[in-house]
């Protein structure tokens, strides 16, 4: 017991020392993004690595909240699965946060000289070695932690039980939230990722529109689209690595259902950040058209979520009742929260 209240400590700090790094990156990356002097002076202002930035920017807090929210339940009960899911989480959102460092450098290094010069260029350069140190050290506190840590079982908590377990101490929140809601939105979960996805892009896309002035309502739709797929992937992805809704056995055609979705959703993703290099191969000239520039990154989410599909059906084509064994024991084994003692 007492080996693993330490190593919850140990990991505490480790999350904590994630979250203050994601802060720098957050504040580093918003100031680039949104002050145009600031914006204009960037190295990594243009495609593709701008679509990485953007995309870190809006993702990276919301790993970092949740992680935050359930650092207030640390203690309660289910500390093995909850410090084995934070970490893992806190991993994830590293992990962007090192993807978008690798994409900044790769675009310092493809700019000339006189184009990363000057003062703000300086400053940005400066914050992203910053950064890169960070990000750095704690990955490798991040990996350490994880191996000390070792395999376990099904987890018998997840995230959205430690949301209902704090709602029922709140007496306003008591009477609406309890353990059969949670169950439904363990049975909805792709629902929900759908739902919050495009409440998040369609924010976005808002903000998007009236700061650039935009009056084409299929440009406005195309980045619609773009920024919910891109947001569906993160969380599925984040999902899976971190429990955040632990999902009850789900048939084999719906799993292969979801896979390929989400595979188009990267597509779709990197068809936009490389549209510019995607597009001498299906058309001539400059791509300037938003018809074209949404047959092009649609069409590659579409053509992917259909090879996926087939190559699943083909390599898996009978469902496996270990998989269902391992998948129905994540939610028979969940603890109701009103039931901790």
């Amino acid at each position: 017991m007492e080996d693993v209240k330490e190593d919850g400590r140990a990991s505490s700090a480790v999350v904590w020392a994630s979250l203050g790094a994601a802060g720098v990156f957050e504040a580093l990356t918003v100031l680039e993004t949104q002050d145009k002097t600031v914006r204009a002076a960037s190295p990594w202002q243009d495609d593709p690595y701008d679509v990485v930035v953007s995309l870190a920017q809006f993702a990276v807090p919301m790993p970092a909240l949740v992680i935050a929210l359930r650092l207030l339940v640390w203690r309660a009960p289910g500390g093995a699965d909850r410090v084995r899911q934070t970490v893992r989480a806190a991993g994830a959102m590293v992990t962007l946060v090192g993807l978008t460092v690798v994409s900044e450098w790769a675009a310092v290094i493809a700019r000339t000289p006189a184009s990363s010069s000057g003062t703000w260029a300086s400053v940005l350069i400066g914050g992203l070695v910053v950064n890169s140190v960070l990000t750095m050290a704690i990955a490798v506190l991040l990996v350490r932690g994880h191996r000390g840590q070792g395999s376990a079982g099904p987890w018998r908590h997840d995230w959205l039980g430690d949301a209902v377990f704090v709602c029922r101490r709140i007496p306003v929140l008591r009477r609406w939230v309890g353990p059969d809601a949670a169950d439904r939105v363990r049975r909805r979960a792709m629902t929900v990722f759908v739902a919050l996805s495009t409440l998040a892009a369609a924010a976005i896309t808002g903000a998007q529109a009236i700061g650039e002035r935009w009056t084409d309502p299929l440009l406005i739709a195309w980045f619609l689209i773009v920024v919910a797929t891109s947001n569906l992937a993160f969380c599925v992805i984040s999902n899976a690595v971190a429990g955040f809704i632990a999902r009850p056995a789900r048939p084999r055609t719906r799993r292969i259902a979801e896979a390929s979705a989400v595979a188009g959703c990267v597509a779709i993703s990197a068809a936009t950040a490389f549209r510019d290099a995607l597009w001498p191969v299906f058309g001539t000239g400059s791509l300037t058209s938003v018809p074209a520039l949404a047959a092009l990154t649609l069409g590659a989410g579409l053509a992917t979520s259909l090879v996926t599909a087939a190559l699943l059906l083909a390599c898996f084509p009978y469902d496996s009742s270990g998989s269902r064994r391992r998948f129905g024991a994540v939610a028979t084994h969940l603890r109701r929260p009103d039931k901790h003692r």
